[in-house]
């Protein structure tokens, strides 16, 4: 069993994505002491945001020649991939900045959505090739997006589950911390209520 984290919070300490990306996987942890967990900090190791020598890697693009810096970057996008096809939970921390996900997450995925790899196409439409895996995404949100007016300018988690859902992943679980930049009490309030929701989360996400 492997477990990998992301974190894509700028925050640092005071990021609460992080603090419950933690919680998850050491929830997860309590009921697999034997997993293998890996852990990237998108911004602390922020990966170089793609280009088209470092697309060529693993794309048919008209690039042939690399210096080391991008053959670096062709073996950064192999390591990255092999992690999520060998990982059987993937805990992502996805704070929304500007109704998206931040840049660093989306590198990632740029890196991981691979042709012939994680995605291919056919006569009847692209395939995804990544199975068998479950997602949890931690999402927190300065306001509320599940209902009312800001719901259509949500573009962080129906487009995680679109990219996700694209490589073959649909078995993706949320939670959730909204309401987060509307005071105090609102955001201790959802704090703790995500918190509280971490154990049953993780025992479903197992039991299934």
């Amino acid at each position: 069993m492997q477990i990998l984290r992301l974190d894509s919070s700028i925050q640092g300490d005071g990021s609460s994505s992080r603090a419950l990306t933690q919680a998850v996987v050491s929830d997860l942890l309590k009921s697999l002491p034997d997993a293998i967990s890996i852990y990237r900090d998108l911004v602390e190791e922020a990966i170089p945001h793609l280009d088209g020598p470092i697309g060529a890697g693993f794309r048919p693009l008209a690039f042939t020649e690399f210096d080391a810096v991008t053959r670096s970057e062709h073996t950064r996008s192999d390591a990255l991939l092999a992690e999520l096809v060998a990982s059987d939970i993937v805990v992502i921390g996805a704070p929304m900045y500007n109704f998206s996900i931040p840049s660093q997450l989306k590198a990632w995925l740029d890196r991981v959505i691979q042709p012939g790899k994680t995605f291919r196409y056919t006569e009847t439409g692209p395939v995804g090739l990544v199975s068998g895996k479950k997602v949890v995404i931690i999402s927190t949100r300065g306001g509320s997006y599940l209902a009312g007016p800001l719901t259509p300018l949500d573009f962080q988690e129906n487009y995680l589950k679109a990219a996700l859902g694209f490589m073959g992943i649909k078995d993706v679980q949320f939670l959730r911390a909204e309401n987060m930049s509307r005071g105090e009490d609102a955001r201790r309030n959802s704090m703790e209520n995500a918190v509280s929701a971490v154990s049953p989360l993780v025992s479903a996400l197992l039991a299934a």
